[in-house]
């Protein structure tokens, strides 16, 4: 699979030339065989350093590369996936604050995505 698509990736870049921002995040990866997921908000003009929130145990915000994402290889010749139907909706910090309270990733987006459907009920 293509972990970056032209689109995303220039999504990456235009945000990863307003440093400092709150952005939402463009995509998210993940070990589909296991621990281990980034959701990524820039990437550097070097093309490989993501900033972002990352999760391989504990959800911590910071830079990881695309080429070591890439690289990895999983048992049965899987490597690390894109969600293609990944919507960030949150800003970074929302994902990061959740993240830690809920102790990973995957248990944040349950949560948000859940916040972000009762609030829609109530109007």
């Amino acid at each position: 699979m293509i972990l970056l698509t032209d689109d995303l990736r220039e999504r990456l870049l235009s945000n990863g030339r307003e440093r400092g921002a709150d952005h939402v995040p463009v995509v998210k990866f993940f070990n589909p065989l296991g621990e281990g997921v980034w959701l990524a908000t820039e990437i550097d003009a070097d093309g490989d350093t993501l900033f972002g929130l990352a999760d391989i145990g504990f959800p911590e915000l910071g830079s990881f590369s695309l080429k070591e994402l890439t690289s990895i290889r999983l048992p049965f010749g899987i490597g690390i996936e894109r969600d293609v139907l990944f919507t960030g909706d949150f800003p970074i910090s929302a994902w990061a604050e959740a993240a830690r309270e809920a102790g990973s990733i995957r248990a944040a987006e349950r949560i948000l995505h859940r916040a972000a459907r009762r609030a829609r009920e109530r109007g």
